[in-house]
């Protein structure tokens, strides 16, 4: 059964755990969209595409640089409000809320009602929510006495006025956005998976931030959302809230069908296709990984020896907010060296400080992929049809970006975005503190084991943008649908 507040327009986002006593596993529904679609193609609005997402990578990047303010309380990394969102439902009764779906970001927040500041509009075509504490009978304060204060203020104890106070959180970001607010505990309402095509409403009690005053591109109405739901690493996050209450499993994957549409976000254990997996970096606040070398169609660049170092504003970041790819500026001129080392008498043009090409033949015969290899002998191969956006008829623009020209800051960081992941099936294991990935078919779908009982669940991906369409800057929107499973222990 489907609930009223989430229309058909959105598709699947299978998620979280079960509440109903005596089931051993259950899955839960959202519905997501996504901000920018993966190809223009031809047609009008092609150079403000590539614009939109230049400035929204360029905000992002900036985000995941900067620095953050917590005085009181709040461990999130929010990012730009970026290529996915969904619907989900917050108190009793149950009231709409469209928030970022990103692994860039720890904690779950949305707008409060006494936020001034907050935009009411979105230039996205979606009505924008402020969440009421008073108006949800389910609602309660989080206090500075309470253990996750402490937790989401990273494990330090906060200072406030007395045990009694609001657990309080205030974020800066690198680019000067804001947001500043409080912890509440509510429900959280979504869709349950109860058999094969079969859901049930469901909801569970989690604690999230509410936010009183935002500043900066937050605030701007053109893209606005109501809030941000994090799957970053922190003990904040909505993810580890349900693993340290035994309700799910800190392993989740997605496989995003960036061309059709479809694709997969699954939380659990997944049994089929098995990835082959690489060390995360520890003690890092974002998905880190050993990146040790790269090869152009086979021919390995030859690069400075420490290129790739683990270091403060260095090393390799898997993001699937950010739209591109960006690299330090000598391993940029490398890559496109060897991409088009057979055409020397190529004309390129410069669109909206993309590099651009005029190529009427199939990039991905014409072209070489793009292999990056790293700790523990994984690679992830991009192929042409990937880092070569098709920008009108017969007009191609490079993906890879140099990092110097977003932030001067992130010149020496390879950060890994949307463009090298499509296509594939991605595992961020944070029990064993591992990430993996493999070509894979993200509209067919994958198998998931509930660790408690040993069942093996077969979570479908769907593809229906071809049947509903939403339209922005002349820009449709390329619907993901993204699944959860999780399971239920005792």
């Amino acid at each position: 059964m489907e609930p009223p507040l989430i229309p058909k327009l959105l598709l699947l986002f299978v998620a979280l755990s079960a509440l109903a006593p005596g089931r051993a596993a259950a899955t839960g529904v959202f519905e997501v969209r996504r901000k920018f679609p993966r190809h223009e193609g031809a047609g009008p609005g092609g150079d403000e595409h590539l614009a939109a997402l230049r400035e929204h990578d360029g905000r992002r990047h900036g985000r995941l640089l900067g620095s953050v303010d917590l005085p009181l309380g709040g461990n999130g990394l929010p990012t730009e409000t970026g290529l996915y969102f969904t619907e989900i439902g917050i108190g009793t009764p149950a009231k709409s809320y469209y928030v970022q779906v990103d692994t860039g970001s720890d904690i779950l927040w949305v707008n409060c009602v006494s936020c001034d500041t907050c935009p009411r509009r979105s230039g996205l075509g979606i009505e924008l929510t402020l969440y009421d504490p008073a108006g949800s009978g389910s609602h309660n304060a989080v206090t500075c006495g309470q253990d996750f204060c402490v937790i989401a203020n990273g494990g330090v104890p906060p200072t406030c006025p007395s045990a009694a106070s609001p657990c309080g959180y205030s974020i800066t970001y690198g680019d000067g956005s804001s947001t500043t607010g409080f912890f509440v505990t509510d429900i959280l309402q979504y869709n349950q998976v109860s058999g094969n095509a079969q859901t049930a409403l469901a909801n569970i009690g989690i604690n999230f931030g509410c936010g009183a005053k935002i500043g900066g591109d937050l605030g701007s109405s053109n893209q606005a959302l109501d809030g941000i739901l994090g799957f970053g690493q922190a003990n904040s996050s909505m993810l580890s809230q349900l693993a340290s209450a035994g309700k799910v499993s800190k392993i989740f994957a997605h496989c995003l069908d960036t061309v059709n549409g479809g694709g997969i976000f699954a939380i659990g254990n997944v049994v089929q296709p098995k990835v082959k997996t690489t060390p995360m970096v520890p003690s890092m606040p974002h998905y880190n990984v050993n990146l040790k070398a790269i090869d152009v169609g086979g021919a390995m660049l030859q690069l400075p020896k420490n290129i790739f170092d683990i270091g403060e504003s260095k090393g390799t970041i898997i993001d699937s907010g950010t739209t591109l790819a960006y690299l330090p500026e000598v391993v940029y001129k490398a890559i496109l060296s060897e991409v088009f080392a057979q055409y020397v008498d190529m004309s390129f043009h410069d669109v909206q400080d993309f590099l651009c090409f005029k190529y009427s033949g199939s990039v991905d015969d014409g072209f070489p992929i793009v292999a990056f290899h790293f700790e523990g002998d994984l690679s992830l191969n991009v192929q042409p049809h990937d880092y070569l956006f098709q920008n009108g008829n017969d007009l191609y623009c490079m993906g890879f970006q140099s990092g110097g020209l977003q932030t001067k800051d992130g010149k020496d960081m390879v950060l890994l975005g949307d463009i090298a992941f499509s296509n594939k099936l991605v595992l961020y294991d944070l029990e064993n503190q591992v990430i993996g990935w493999d070509n894979y078919n993200c509209s067919s779908s994958i198998k998931i084991k509930d660790d408690k009982t040993g069942s093996v669940y077969t979570v479908d991906a769907h593809d229906i943008s071809s049947g509903w369409r939403f339209q922005w800057h002349k820009s449709l929107f390329s619907l993901l649908v993204m699944t959860v499973l999780s399971y239920l222990m005792f």
